[in-house]
C-alpha cells in the first residue's frame, strides 16, 4: 500500500497552426443541436498530456517518467491487462515520485484535426500482429494459440491488451520527440523508463535535453538517436539501462534490435557515458515478452529496475 501526497495533470508542448480560407460548414450534433462551425483559425496541436503521482513517503529524490510504446497511451503502465498492479503502482509503492505521459496523437493528449498536417493515414494493430511483434509466439502459431513455451504474458487476457490499442501515425516522430521534451522540461531531472517506439523518442529527447536527465532506462527501444548525437555532452553524466526480454532470437526483427542496442550502448560509452545492456533472462526473469510491465513477474522485474534506479541514479 501507499498514500498519495499529490496527484493531477497538466498539458505541455505543441504548437500553433494556422487555417484559412476554408469554408463554414453546418454542424449537427443531434437532432436539436447544430451550429455553423468555422473551421479557420489557430490551432492548438501536438501536445502532450502527463498524469503525476507523488507518495507522502518518497524515498528517492529523482522522479521517474514513464513514456509508453507504438500504439499504446500511458494506461499501459497501470494496470496490467489481466487486472494486477501495473509498473505506475509497483514505483510508488517503491517510495518514487511518477509521471505517466501520453505522447503526441495518443490518448488524452488528442488528435490533430487540422488536415495535411502529420502525413500518411493512422494505422492499427491486430491481435495477430501484436502475437508476433510482442513475442507472444510464432506468428505461424497465432491462430492455433500455441505461445513460446515458458513465456509469461498473461494470454488470457489478450483481448482486455487489445483494448488498450490506438491508432498511430507513422510520421508524427519529430512531433513526439518535441513533446517528450518539453514534459522533462516542466517536469525536472529526471529518470527517463521508455518502451519500444517510446525508447527511440525517448532516447533522442534525452539527449536533446541532457540537463534534465539523470538516468535513462530502454525497455526494448525500437531505434537509437543518430550516432553524431552521441556526445560526452549528450551521454556522458547519467546512466543507461538497456533492457532486452526473452525469446529474441526467435525474432528476427528483435536479433535485429539486439545487435542495434549493443551498437548503440558502445557509443554512449566510447563517448564517456554509462551504458549497461541487461537481458532479463540473464537476471532471473525468463519468459519476458516485448511487453514485460505487463507479464506475470511484471512486479519482480519493476523491484529489480527500482533496485537499479537506487543505485546508480
Amino acid at each position: 500500500m501507499y498514500a498519495l501526497k499529490d496527484f493531477g495533470s497538466f498539458h505541455v508542448g505543441g504548437r500553433m497552426v494556422e487555417v484559412s480560407g476554408q469554408s463554414t460548414e453546418t454542424l449537427r450534433f443531434s437532432a436539436n443541436m447544430a451550429y455553423e462551425h468555422d473551421p479557420n483559425g489557430a490551432f492548438l496541436i501536438e501536445q502532450v498530456y502527463v498524469q503525476y503521482f507523488i507518495p507522502v513517503e518518497q524515498r528517492h529524490k529523482t522522479p521517474l517518467v514513464l513514456l509508453h510504446g507504438g500504439g499504446l497511451t500511458g494506461a499501459c503502465w497501470e494496470t496490467t491487462p489481466d487486472g494486477r498492479p501495473g509498473w505506475l503502482h509497483a514505483f510508488l509503492r517503491q517510495g518514487f515520485a511518477v509521471y505517466v505521459i501520453d505522447n503526441v496523437e495518443r490518448g488524452r493528449s488528442g488528435f490533430c484535426a487540422v488536415e495535411g498536417i502529420w502525413q500518411g493515414k493512422p494505422v492499427g494493430r491486430t491481435q495477430a500482429e501484436a502475437w508476433d511483434l510482442f513475442r507472444f509466439g510464432r506468428q505461424a502459431d497465432f491462430t492455433a494459440n500455441k505461445p513460446y513455451p515458458g513465456q509469461r504474458f498473461p494470454l488470457h487476457a489478450l483481448e482486455a491488451f487489445q483494448r488498450q490499442f490506438v491508432p498511430r501515425w507513422t510520421s508524427t516522430s519529430p512531433a513526439q520527440i518535441r513533446g517528450v521534451g518539453a514534459a522533462l522540461r516542466k517536469i525536472g531531472p529526471s529518470v527517463l523508463i521508455c518502451h519500444s517506439q517510446g525508447g527511440y523518442l525517448g532516447s533522442c529527447a534525452a539527449v536533446e535535453n541532457p540537463d534534465m536527465i539523470r538516468g535513462v532506462i530502454c525497455c526494448e527501444a525500437s531505434g537509437w538517436p543518430a550516432s553524431e548525437a552521441i556526445t560526452a555532452e549528450t551521454v556522458g553524466g547519467w546512466p543507461w539501462l538497456l533492457l532486452l526480454g526473452d525469446f529474441i532470437t526467435e525474432s528476427e526483427r528483435w536479433s535485429q534490435a539486439k545487435t542495434d542496442t549493443a551498437a548503440f550502448g558502445e557509443r554512449v560509452n566510447a563517448a564517456g557515458g554509462k551504458a549497461e545492456l541487461v537481458e532479463l533472462p540473464d537476471v532471473g526473469f525468463a519468459g519476458a515478452t516485448h511487453m514485460f510491465m505487463m507479464d506475470t513477474h511484471s512486479t519482480e522485474i519493476a523491484g529489480w529496475v527500482g533496485d537499479w534506479v537506487r543505485g546508480n541514479c
